[in-house]
């Protein structure tokens, strides 16, 4: 599900299941990251794949990237393994204004 900037993170600050799941790559990450974010990058493809099929499907998850188009398919990845809770980030990082750590 596709959440504008303010909805996600209004959900996310009232969801005690969440997890929030950056999948940009290690040097988009080392530019800044959302706050308690794990990162597991897009681009490994089956590395990816593998890795997502390990998180706990009972989690809400929070995905965002760049610009929202890889966290879109990420999500649609998650869903297929069985994950159904997935939140991505309409605009994503470049859009974010919330808090930030990292630089």
């Amino acid at each position: 599900m596709n959440l504008s900037q303010e909805d996600w993170e209004e959900q996310l600050e009232k969801d005690d299941n969440a997890l929030i799941l950056d999948v940009r790559t290690p040097e988009e990450v080392e530019e800044g990251y959302i706050p308690n974010s794990i990162n597991i990058d897009f681009y490994l493809g089956q590395d990816f794949l593998n890795e997502i099929e390990k998180l706990d499907k009972s989690k809400n998850y929070y995905v965002y990237c760049r610009s929202g188009n890889r966290s879109g398919q990420a999500c649609a990845i998650m869903n297929s393994v069985g994950i159904e809770n997935t939140y991505n980030l309409e605009g994503g990082f470049m859009n974010w204004d919330g808090a930030v750590e990292g630089d």
